[in-house]
């Protein structure tokens, strides 16, 4: 029942706000709307399962899934379905919240565990807050599991996923990532090179394939939340909470590396929440699914590319900010529109509130929609109950996630 009382209610509100003869002062009812989507948070958020999320039903309404941790590898969709992370390993426990030598890293920090050669799943002994001294460079076949503990990696490098494979990243709050200096970086147990200066990304994809984030919660850091470029592809990003940024994804290197044609990235159930100004995601080339994510806030536009990307929207719930020249969803960049209008980008089946509109374009090609198609999307009157829970979730052993 409650599904449905909060269908029906964001139909109504959806109704209003199109409606400029009904509505004499916009800004009430879009406060209004506010209140109706974090109440409707608050109502949902007791039940874990059964909430149309297919990844959070696949895990979390098992009891036992501190013991069943492999188990949610298992349970990735779109584009990223193919993420084994550490799914084959054994579970490798941080104890250390420390990063003292990014060449000689100690056994039991979280930097020992990314660069080990053996399949791993990484979890967290206690609460902590991890200062990398450098970007984390991550090897092959990882899982890191944030669940059970409160896991802050902020206030220095970030993740950074360059040229491995089979990646997953649950459940940790990633915030005030900063560029770090030039300097050696053990990425492995047998091998450490000299890495450039840090772009300051929460999560830097560089050339790899088969990554899953979920559940993380993103803001504030220098350049981008989660940027994936030259020729990475496989890529799912889902069930996160991503606030106070500017310039929140970008997906593709630049306009003339025509390499990342062949991306594909899933982008669903996130909720892009306040402070946030563009780029949700910003698109070049590939091909890109953006399914059942709740749009509450941007200052500038939503979702935007250059270079010829096939965007699908499904399904996704659209709230403009009450300045009227940041009514449009998209942004077709670096083109005029000559060129753009050819441009595949389709809006199927979104919720628009505020005036908020999405500018479609080209000849709807089944052939690139299919290629941008990675999973089927839930009705957008349902995008409340499913992203109620996006971000790091507040897992703590003996009960239920």
């Amino acid at each position: 029942m409650a599904y449905v009382s909060l269908s029906f209610l964001l139909f109504a509100l959806s109704v209003l706000v199109s409606s400029s003869s009904a509505i004499q002062d916009p800004e009430l009812v879009v406060q209004d709307v506010h209140r109706s989507i974090n109440a409707s948070r608050r109502n949902l958020g007791f039940s874990s399962c059964g909430t149309g999320n297919p990844i959070d039903d696949c895990w979390r309404c098992d009891p036992n899934w501190e013991r069943n941790r492999h188990r949610l590898a298992d349970c990735a969709i779109g584009f990223g379905k193919d993420a084994l992370g550490g799914r084959n390993g054994r579970i490798y426990v941080v104890t250390d919240s420390g990063d003292d030598d990014p060449v000689n890293p100690r056994p039991g920090t979280l930097r020992h565990a990314v660069i080990q050669d053996e399949p791993l799943w990484i979890i967290f002994k206690r609460d902590m807050v991890i200062n990398l001294k450098q970007e984390l460079v991550m090897n092959s076949f990882k899982t890191v599991d944030g669940r059970g503990a409160s896991v802050h990696v902020a206030g220095g490098g970030c993740f950074t996923i360059h040229y491995v494979t089979n990646i997953i990243i649950h459940g940790i709050h990633i915030h005030d990532c900063k560029p770090t200096g030039r300097g050696d970086i053990r990425d492995s147990p047998r091998h450490y090179g000299w890495w450039r200066v840090s772009d300051g990304d929460g999560i830097s994809i560089f050339d790899s394939k088969h990554v899953w984030v979920d559940h993380c919660s993103l803001s504030n850091c220098h350049d981008g939340l989660i940027d994936a470029i030259h020729g990475s592809t496989g890529i799912t990003i889902s069930n996160n909470y991503m606030t106070h940024h500017d310039k929140v994804m970008l997906l593709g290197h630049s306009d003339s590396y025509t390499r990342d044609k062949d991306m594909q990235v899933t982008i669903a159930f996130n909720h892009f929440g306040e402070g946030l100004v563009q780029r949700m995601p910003r698109c070049r080339h590939g091909y890109f699914h953006v399914v059942n994510n709740d749009y509450t806030h941007w200052e500038m536009y939503a979702i935007g590319g250059s270079a010829d990307p096939t965007i699908y929207s499904q399904g996704n719930r659209f709230l403009a900010p009450d300045n009227r020249f940041s009514k449009e969803v998209t942004k077709h960049e670096d083109a005029g529109e000559s060129e753009w209008m050819n441009w595949n980008w389709r809006s199927e089946g979104d919720m628009f509130l505020n005036g908020a509109f999405f500018r479609q374009s080209g000849a709807g090609a089944s052939s690139s929609y299919a290629r941008a198609s990675s999973l089927s999307a839930r009705p957008s009157s349902l995008v409340g109950s499913i992203t109620t829970t996006a971000g790091a979730l507040n897992c703590r052993k003996g009960t239920r996630c």
